[in-house]
């Protein structure tokens, strides 16, 4: 009896034992799995600091700062916020038509086209030995005093206010194309890392788009349109601090002679020339140009029309900002979807998706213009925001790898130069895109008060984007990775002969069918 007393105790304990140690293996479990989600959570935010910490160990760290500066403060917030205070301040204080301010914009491109030759300035023309240094300051000094121009003198003539929008456009344009040629050199260098340069490009623009925009309608309000321009002598600030700090090797020949630049000069031109000349350059450069210019810009008259209480929405200053301040949020997300799940698609196939949603994106202009949301039910802010967020985050997929394209196409020793000479052509054709906007809207008589056939040229512009995919066949079908020129191709030499003045960069019996990619 003892004995079985004995035997029924033990299996009590031995129960007792295992039930605890099973309540504790649970537990156990909860906590692996609380740690697990805390990790999860931890790391989204780990995450970009690491890709950060990774960036600037591979590259410089003042280069990682310089791409910040120049692509968060002085593309992503001095050019959104350039972008409202200026519509507000042609259509509020000068009191110009839509179609009238569309040429002007594009007069803002100017400086923008001019890049190629900041390009050979930065290239060639070293100051004190430095050739990137000296145009961050340059830069920073010009976007400064434009600014505070237009921003504390009144009553400015529609003329001279253009000239310091121009002189704001052109400080942009060179410090873009100083540190353009920074991220060329490194994509040339360090191949790998060119989709993560350029994706912290797109998310440093964007961060400063959301900051610009959000803040940009606040101040439109409060100080008005010219007041709030006070705001666009700030980046300018920093771009010169850049010029200051950025890490740069100083060149051992500090004052080459006259004949030596002049002869550099012409090397680099007729290198550009012969680049261009390879089917592999010029068929995805032509593409990019008529991908931009076919899709005319309708933005002007859009802002009017949204902006009107009669015959638009009647969106207030805030409401404007606020719906940009999303669609840069937008941006931001288009950038991570290229990073995380695009950057290694072929690019023509990325190309052809893109632009093909890119035309589609754009019916939704048209069902709110035409205010089928209303009948659908839906309200405009809810639906312009919905349509601001599809269309921004589609524009950056589309964007991004027409950039990292641009990257790979630029010969080693003038990447700076042929790089602008690209995004030059980019520019041409926003140029185009915002000319022939301006005249669509002239012609189908789209003013300050009458937006009847506002529809139409928006109809008419999606049209354009759909016809674009006949020229996808201009986009190479490589990889991100792959090489689409020889890295020596300026550094190959030949006889010239006297059919051919120009020099034979790449001898016709090396040119490898690796090279000759399909285009």
């Amino acid at each position: 009896m003892a004995s079985l007393e004995k035997e029924g105790l033990v299996e009590e304990s031995r129960s007792s034992i295992s039930q605890e140690s099973a309540c504790i293996s649970n537990l156990g479990n909860l906590d692996s799995a609380e740690a697990s989600k805390s990790s999860n959570i931890f790391s989204v935010f780990l995450e970009p600091i690491q890709w950060i910490q990774m960036l600037s160990s591979q590259l410089n760290p003042t280069f990682i700062i310089g791409i910040v500066i120049v692509y968060g403060l002085n593309l992503g917030f001095s050019g959104s916020f350039f972008k409202v205070v200026t519509d507000y301040y042609w259509k509020d204080v000068q009191k110009v038509q839509p179609s009238v301010v569309q040429l002007y914009i594009g007069l803002y491109y100017i400086p923008w086209i001019m890049k190629p030759v900041w390009g050979l300035l930065t290239d060639v023309f070293p100051i004190r030995g430095y050739r990137r240094r000296p145009y961050f300051v340059l830069a920073g000094v010009l976007g400064g005093v434009s600014a505070l121009m237009v921003a504390l003198i009144g009553n400015l003539p529609a003329a001279l206010a253009l000239s310091c929008f121009i002189g704001i456009a052109a400080g942009m344009a060179i410090a873009d194309v100083t540190i353009d040629a920074c991220i060329a050199t490194n994509s040339i260098e360090v191949r790998s890392l060119a989709p993560d340069m350029q994706s912290l490009c797109g998310f440093c623009s964007s961060a400063g788009a959301l900051i610009g925009y959000s803040t940009s309608g606040f101040f439109v309000h409060h100080l008005g349109a010219q007041g709030a321009l006070i705001l666009m002598s700030i980046p300018p600030v920093f771009i010169t601090v850049l010029g200051f700090v950025i890490y740069e090797m100083r060149s051992p020949c500090l004052h080459p002679e006259k004949q030596k630049k002049m002869g550099t000069l012409g090397v680099a031109v007729k290198g550009m020339y012969q680049t261009i000349k390879f089917p592999q350059v010029w068929k995805p450069s032509l593409y990019m140009y008529l991908s931009l210019a076919l899709s005319i810009s309708t933005h002007e008259g859009q802002f009017y029309w949204y902006t009107d209480a009669k015959a638009g929405p009647g969106f207030s200053q805030e409401s404007v900002g606020a719906i940009y301040a999303i669609g840069a949020m937008a941006s931001m997300v288009g950038v991570l979807i290229y990073h995380k799940t695009l950057k290694d698609i072929p690019f023509r196939n990325l190309l052809f998706f893109a632009q093909l949603l890119y035309g589609a994106s754009g019916m939704l202009d048209l069902i709110f213009i035409l205010r089928w949301n209303l009948v659908l039910g839906i309200p405009d802010y809810f639906f312009v925001i919905t349509e601001e967020c599809i269309s921004r985050i589609i524009s950056r997929i589309r964007w991004i790898p027409m950039i990292v394209l641009s990257t790979r196409l630029c010969p080693l020793g003038i990447e700076g130069t042929f790089f602008a000479l690209l995004m030059c052509i980019d520019s041409l054709g926003s140029l185009t895109s915002k000319w022939g906007g301006g005249m669509v809207l002239h012609v189908f008589h789209v003013t300050r008060t009458d937006f009847t056939n506002l529809w139409l040229v928006i109809l008419i512009r999606n049209i354009l984007r759909i016809a674009t995919l006949g020229l996808i066949f201009l986009v190479p079908k490589a990889d991100p990775s792959d090489a689409l020129i020889p890295q020596d191709i300026l550094m190959t030499h030949s006889t010239v002969t006297s059919d051919d003045e120009g020099l034979e960069l790449v001898p016709k019996n090396d040119r490898s069918p690796e090279l000759l990619l399909n285009l």
